[in-house]
């Protein structure tokens, strides 16, 4: 199968669950083509079966803003032509799926399917805007085949966007063989002493994820055991949370290591993982951090209830009670024996329901679903 793959390349969920898919799907003899302005950030080695394809988006003194999913359209006809591919998945409805249909258009009467993998903002936030709901709408009526993350997703989808839509959940997944429990003193010397205790946060620093709240409920801890907080990633609210870390005086305890490629070598020296969004579609760092064996502390009311249960594989609170998260992270961190068995149960929940393998073959037979449907397009 010959498969082209958009996505966002920044570093967020989106962006690494489609590049390790795209990987995945390679190793199986399958040919994929990225295409995207930039490289992905999880696609930095070579990869046989693997082939990225840039979108240079001319500047011209007319346009106020670069016409992006015109040149992405244009790209995407063009490798399709050039390489004969079957289907674009492509992740986020806006402006991908819409690119993706143009694509198709100016091919004429092409067999070319394409799926649309939604993930979260580009319904809950994007989408759901009115400015965008109508255009969001037809990206998914133009697709063969809509996947969602999570249930909460697919719900919130239909609710949302008010329409009957054939969604099928296919959850994030994780490479449990890369995301392993390590116990590796001799790396966590270099952000911690013997005696305290590692608290990591994984993301792309959105307002939504709520950096400054990790902040916040590291103050807590640190007030009452030595520890210290790793900040895996980058993005607008960088400089709050750096702010408010220097106001607090715990500049000295806190790492903001920026973007990183080897992520599951800081996750596993963690001894909790914060993440205190607003909300997720899903929460893939969540998994990654649970497949290292880390309990986490996490929010209600979202996707994330879907893969961590309360006081199961850590502790899930009311967005913004930073307060109740300290609380809860100090339970585990001040308590080896919940520490532990919190870990094994993290681990476990992975391995029966987000192990790669199983999510990549549910995406080829989805794939090859998607492909025999017919579908009238008006071409």
């Amino acid at each position: 199968m010959k498969i082209g793959i958009t996505c966002y390349p920044t570093y967020g969920g989106s962006g690494v669950v489609a590049t390790e898919l795209g990987m995945a799907l390679a190793m199986r003899g399958h040919e994929v083509h990225f295409v995207s302005y930039e490289v992905p950030v999880r696609l930095q080695q070579f990869v046989e079966n693997v082939y990225y394809h840039a979108v240079e988006v001319p500047g011209y003194p007319l346009f106020k803003y670069p016409p992006y999913c015109l040149a992405l359209a244009s790209k995407m006809h063009d490798i399709t032509l050039e390489h004969g591919l079957d289907l674009l998945h492509v992740h986020y409805a806006i402006p991908h799926a819409l690119s993706a249909f143009l694509a198709r258009q100016m091919l004429g009467q092409s067999p070319l399917r394409i799926v649309t993998t939604l993930h979260g903002t580009d319904v809950v936030l994007v989408g759901a805007d009115s400015s965008y709901k109508s255009i969001t709408r037809f990206g998914l009526q133009a697709s063969d085949g809509v996947t969602a993350v999570s249930e909460y997703l697919k719900r919130e989808t239909l609710k949302l966007l008010e329409g009957n839509y054939d969604i099928e959940v296919i959850p994030n997944f994780v490479d449990t063989s890369k995301f392993v429990p390590r116990d590796n003193a001799k790396a966590r010397r270099c952000f911690a002493r013997p005696e305290e205790r590692i608290v990591a946060h994984l993301s792309n620093f959105r307002p939504l994820k709520r950096i400054v709240d990790v902040i916040e409920v590291f103050a807590r801890i640190r007030a009452k055991i030595p520890a210290r907080l790793m900040m895996i990633g980058d993005g607008p609210d960088f400089y709050k949370a750096d702010r408010r870390a220097r106001e607090l005086g715990l500049k000295k305890d806190v790492f903001f290591l920026g973007a990183q490629q080897g992520v599951a070598d800081l996750l596993s020296l963690a001894d909790i993982f914060l993440l205190p969004s607003e909300f997720e579609s899903f929460g893939l760092s969540n998994i990654e951090a649970m497949s290292c064996g880390v309990p986490v502390i996490s929010t209600t009311g979202s996707g994330i209830e879907e893969s961590v249960t309360d006081g199961v594989e850590g502790f899930l609170c009311r967005a913004g009670d930073v307060d109740s998260m300290a609380e809860r992270a100090l339970r585990i961190l001040t308590d080896g024996e919940v520490r532990a068995r919190m870990g094994k149960a993290a681990r476990k929940r992975v391995e029966e329901n987000y192990e790669q393998e199983n999510i990549v073959t549910l995406y080829e037979r989805f794939y090859e679903k998607t492909l025999r449907r017919r579908q009238d397009h008006g071409t």
